[in-house]
Order: C-alpha cells, then structure tokens, then sequence
C-alpha cells in the first residue's frame, strides 16, 4: 500500500493547499469590502462638502483607497489563479490514487478468490459476487471523464471591438461554479488565424468548440490575418475542418452573427451545433454562453441547457432569444444529448 499511501498524501497536502488558498481569497475580499465602504463613505462625504479643503481631502482620500482596492483585486485574482492550478493538480492525483487503489484491489481480489474456491465452489461465488457489487458502486460514484472546451476568439483590427475576453471570464466563472467543474477543461485560443483552428484541435483534443468574434451576413466566419485584418471562412471549410479533426469533437458553439448556417451544416459530422440566425450583440452573446455553459457543467442535456440560456436573456431584459438556434444530428435525442455525465 506504499503508492496508495503517498498519493493519499499528496491529494491530502493538495486539499490543504487549496484550503489555505480559499482563506487568502477570503481575507483579501474582506479587505476588498472593507476599501469599497471606505470608498463610498468618503463619496458621500464629498457630495456633502462645503468647503474646497474638505472636498479636495475627500478626494484624496478616494484616490488612495482606489488604489489600494485596484491592489487588492489583482491579489484575489492572482490567488483564485492559484486555486485553479492547485485543483488541476488535486484532479491529476486523485487520479492516481483512483488507479492504485483499483490495482490494489485487484490484487485482493484475486488473493480472495483463490482462497475462498479452496474452501468451497459455493463460497467463492459468494466472494465474486460481493467483489462485483463493490465494483460497481464504486463505478457509480465515479466523476464523469473530462471533456476539453475549446474557445477560439478573433477579433481584427478592422472590425468593431468586441467584449471577448468578457465571455471567456463569464464561461470559466459559471463551469467553475458547477458541479462538474473538475471534469471540464477549459482552453483559449486568442486572435485566431485559419492556420490556428486544426493545431488548437490536435493539441487539446476537445469535446466542444466554440467561436467567438465576427460573423459577414453571407454565413462566414471572421478570423484574422497576420496583420489583424479579417479573414472570412466559409461554410464548407469549417465543414471540412470538422470532417477531417478529431473524433472526440461532439459540440460546435459559433457565438457570432450569421452563423446558423454554419451549425446547420456542421451536423452533417457532430452531434450538435448552436448558431446565430441574425446579428447578436454582446451581453447577449455573453449571457446566453455563460448560462449555457453552466448547465452544461451541472450534468444537464444540451436541449435544457439551451432553453435555459434563453431564459437568462429574459431574465437580463435582453430581447435576443430566437437569435440562438440548436442544430441536431439525425438520430441525436435532444433530452439524451448529456456532454458531462457520471460514468
């Protein structure tokens, strides 16, 4: 049992790290809050003021906790950086001890099938059957197998601007609040070129793609070139992309205007695609993939994730809900249709 040992050491230190981490976030944050009601109150102080001296020393005042709070943020997001980190390294060990403690059983098991069949035929089939058994159970409580989100961004120089980096934050918070979470890797890929998307997808493998940027009206999607100048994409590139690319590829996400026509097509060789049948602007796109993306990471089908993510632009008072359109491949059941499951 020495593997098992040391591994369960290192998920326990990993635990523990992670704990102290968390107590750090928690401290900073308060520090956080405390610097905003400072801020506040000292506003209210000024918006009260009768006399330049007080205004300027409240202002002043403003300045500096600005600064410390501006501070103390990047300290909470360099500590959640951490946490992050340490959790991909707690899931890495948890691994390894899952595969010790299954050889080892194994070994039990066949040192207590060979001593219960020179008991008796009868006993030894009660053992099998109670080894069985625990090894289903254990199967049941297992984690789901990880998938890979990869998101690729583009977003020339020549188009307007958009809040990309937003919607990756948005994603990453909601699948890290999820129940999954540690079954979900999630990769970006920023500025992309068409030279970008088949190496992205060779080294990271993933389960679902998703593009986010700029999509031309006649159903092309807007990547870059080596000067940031766009770069369209048709249709049947991004089919043939998805021909010839990994197998694992099951989702394709195309968070960009016009980009129905693209999903649609794209069932011809996944299981399903979201496209965008007009434009869609950029708390829509942002609060639609966010949403999506954590139902996704709570075990739910991709239909209910869908219809939930329209539902959270009403919620927001964001009149684009039949913007989205989900796109199914023949035979595919959409409440069977279930990314993150356990196994």
């Amino acid at each position: 049992m020495g593997f098992v040992d040391s591994y369960r050491r290192s998920v326990a230190q990993k635990q523990k790290e992670i704990a102290d981490l968390s107590q750090s976030k928690a401290r900073e944050q308060t520090k956080l809050a405390d610097l905003n009601k400072r801020i506040a109150s000292a506003s209210e102080a000024a918006r009260r003021a009768t006399s330049a001296s007080t205004l300027k020393s409240k202002m002043s005042d403003i300045e500096r906790y600005q600064k410390e709070a501006a501070s103390v943020s990047k300290k909470v997001a360099d500590v959640e950086e951490k946490i992050a980190r340490k959790y991909k390294e707690l899931h890495s060990e948890q691994e390894k001890l899952t595969r010790e403690e299954q050889r080892e059983f194994d070994k039990q098991q066949k040192a207590h099938a060979q001593a219960m069949r020179a008991i008796s035929t009868g006993m030894d089939t009660l053992a099998r059957e109670q080894v069985r058994t625990r090894y289903e159970i254990e199967k049941l409580k297992a984690l789901p197998r990880q998938i890979t989100v990869l998101f690729l961004a583009a977003n020339p120089l020549t188009q307007a601007q958009l809040r990309l980096d937003e919607e990756a934050r948005a994603i990453r918070e909601q699948l890290r609040l999820s129940d999954f979470r540690d079954s979900i890797k999630f990769e970006s890929r920023w500025a992309v070129r068409p030279s970008d998307i088949l190496l992205a997808i060779n080294e990271c493998t993933p389960t679902i793609i998703h593009f986010s940027g700029h999509g031309a009206s006649t159903g092309e999607l807007v990547l870059q070139d080596a000067n940031g100048s766009e770069k369209f994409v048709s249709i049947a590139a991004i089919a043939q992309t998805l021909k010839t690319a990994s197998e694992d590829i099951r989702f394709l996400f195309l968070n960009s205007c016009f980009s129905r026509d693209q999903a649609e097509s794209a069932v011809n060789f996944i299981e399903g695609a979201i496209g965008m049948a007009d434009t869609i602007g950029d708390d829509a796109a942002r609060v639609f993939a966010a949403q999506f993306y954590s139902a996704i990471g709570f075990g739910k089908s991709v239909s209910i994730a869908f219809e939930q993510a329209k539902a959270a632009l009403l919620l927001e008072g964001i009149r684009e809900e039949e913007t989205p359109e989900l796109f199914l491949q023949e035979g595919v059941e959409a409440e069977d249709f279930i990314l993150v499951e356990p196994r």
